[in-house]
């Protein structure tokens, strides 16, 4: 088949890299463990698909899909960019922000999306497309979303790994490190739009 011709295993490689790096799911691991610590449990499965599905749908449909709803890119950054905020600040002040929120809630948001599948991991996907064949991406995509899955799986192994003091630790900086770059994107993408 035509479409198998197109595998390269240096394009899977490189976008999967690329997907990695942006998506940044160990870096999460804090932020998952709070949002576990909070809710209970963390729908790993659920969490997952759902990301998968926001991400392959603007990876097939791109910005066409938000302008049904009169939306661009980058007011869709901009809304992620306040989940993120809000949730930096719960883990940096110690305060309740997201309430009346499920485990199975909190695996959608802000898990799936804007954590995994954020304004960052969607452009990146689709920019990738001006370089590779779409099977590659797609492979390097569904890879990505099988190590995000181990990852949420893993957040009692993490617990144990950092400990009580090490958890909070983290916690406070990486939720520091959470508000800088919701306040980044915020500013990034406000700029676009006031710009255009």
């Amino acid at each position: 088949m035509e479409l198998f011709e197109h595998i390269s295993l240096k394009e899977i490689f490189s976008s999967f890299m690329v997907l990695f790096a942006v998506i940044d799911i160990t870096g999460s691991i804090p932020v998952i463990i709070n949002l576990k610590n909070k809710y209970g449990r963390i729908e790993s499965g659920k969490a997952t698909l759902v990301a998968y599905s926001i991400m392959l749908a603007f990876f097939f449909f791109g910005e066409s899909l938000l302008k049904i709803f009169g939306v661009d890119v980058y007011s869709f950054a901009i809304a992620g960019s306040f989940v993120l905020f809000a949730l930096a600040l719960e883990m940096v002040l110690g305060i309740e922000i997201f309430r009346g929120t499920t485990h199975e809630g909190a695996s959608i948001v802000p898990i799936a999306f804007p954590l995994i599948a954020g304004a960052g991991s969607i452009t990146t996907l689709i920019s990738l497309k001006a370089e590779y064949y779409n099977i590659n991406i797609f492979i390097g995509l569904a890879l990505n979303m099988l190590l995000v899955y181990v990852v949420l799986k893993s957040t009692r192994f993490f617990e144990r790994l950092f400990g009580k003091t090490g958890i909070l630790i983290l916690r406070k900086l990486f939720g520091v490190v959470l508000l800088a770059i919701s306040i980044k994107l915020f500013l990034n993408n406000a700029g676009i739009q006031i710009g255009r």
